[in-house]
């Protein structure tokens, strides 16, 4: 490690008599960057004499601001000439070019952190072929010809639409009537009218609203109120209701890979559920308060999040079994050759899963605690 130099203190006279010396043994270039690297040093001294001086402003003078983008300083670098550019990025060009009918260059350089999307983004969209007007793989050019035309890759354009969470199709059937015999003639409903009024894909769409994007029932029929499409909120729950059977499956599932974790969180917290809540009030109002005193009366939600290799998988329960109960459940699903979990939870007694064996992992707060009791 290189030993630090030592400080001396020069005034500002015997300072101004060592630039005079160096003016006249060295040349004009020379003599001027000694000179602007004595100032540098003066000013450096006054600062840190300052007692307003901040150890940050220091630092920002000596090295610059760490905010400042390396392109606004040297420059934006240039793309190399080998690079090839995105295949979106080549096709939406020679689209450009084709409409425009120019020899102008289209550029296809898009810089990082654009946040566009490209074509191959939008899986989810539907993909519509257009097909050249006039011409066909195999024809002559138009432009020289003397070649032939031949497939390459497609022009992309991108149109985004909006419309409602759910939107409605108004299926109109004709119908003819005689005039004689009074018989009505109605025109079949065309297949992908489908034979009930809600299909199954509006209510996963309802479920995703409500239980992965946190969208209440009421606010979903607000905003498909105001876009002419109605939807009570009543009706979104029957909607819901009606399709969750068919979800049962994929839950099953989800709690079986749950119980193969390797770490497992668990908590709850409390939860209004009006049902229960009804039900629990009727057996008062009938049997009394004393003779149901013993009955569990509290509601919770509990959220059970289990690892495994690199994925995650969370389950939540609602209803009047605690955090403990829940992960039991989830637990009996979980193979006997595999060793038990670590259980990473509060201190609370109703967190742990009775008889399973679980290694349990405290948060530090709780664990300190824990050690000081035994």
């Amino acid at each position: 490690m290189r030993n630090a130099p030592e400080l001396i203190d020069v005034n500002s006279e015997e300072l101004e008599d060592v630039l005079r010396r160096v003016e006249q043994a060295l040349d004009e270039k020379d003599s001027t960057l000694v000179r602007r690297v004595f100032e540098s040093y003066a000013y450096v001294t006054e600062l840190v004499e300052d007692k307003d001086t901040s150890i940050r402003r220091l630092r920002q003078l000596l090295f610059g601001s760490r905010t400042e983008k390396t392109d606004s300083v040297v420059g934006q670098k240039t793309k190399a000439p080998d690079a090839a550019p995105p295949r979106d990025a080549v096709a939406d060009a020679d689209l450009a070019g084709d409409a425009r009918n120019t020899d102008e260059s289209v550029t296809t350089a898009v810089s990082k952190g654009h946040g566009r999307n490209g074509a191959a983004a939008y899986r989810g969209a539907e993909r519509v072929d257009v097909p050249h007007p006039s011409l066909r793989a195999g024809d002559a050019c138009p432009a020289c010809g003397e070649g032939t035309v031949y497939e390459k890759a497609p022009g992309v354009l991108v149109r985004i639409t909006g419309q409602p969470p759910l939107a409605a199709t108004v299926y109109q059937l004709q119908r003819l009537r005689c005039h004689l015999c009074g018989q009505v003639f109605t025109a079949d409903a065309p297949a992908e009218a489908g034979p009930t009024k809600y299909s199954a894909t509006a209510g996963s769409m309802i479920g995703l609203l409500k239980y992965g994007s946190g969208l209440p029932f009421n606010r979903v029929e607000g905003l498909q109120g105001e876009l002419d499409v109605p939807l009570p909120a009543s009706t979104q729950w029957d909607v819901v209701e009606a399709v969750a059977g068919s979800l049962a499956p994929v839950l099953d599932e989800l709690i079986r890979q749950a119980a193969r974790g390797e770490v497992l969180h668990n908590d709850d917290t409390t939860v209004e559920i009006l049902e229960l809540m009804g039900e629990r009030a009727r057996q008062e109002a009938l049997a009394g308060a004393e003779d149901d005193a013993d009955e569990r009366r509290g509601l919770f939600t509990s959220g059970v999040v289990a690892l495994r290799d690199g994925h995650r998988v969370a389950l939540f329960c609602s209803g009047r079994r605690h955090a403990g109960e829940n992960l039991a459940a989830v637990l009996n699903h979980r193979a006997e050759e595999l060793p038990p979990p670590i259980q990473m939870c509060d201190a609370l007694s109703r967190n742990m899963p009775g008889e399973l064996r679980t290694i349990l992992a405290n948060c530090l707060a709780h664990a300190r605690r824990r050690f000081v009791d035994v």
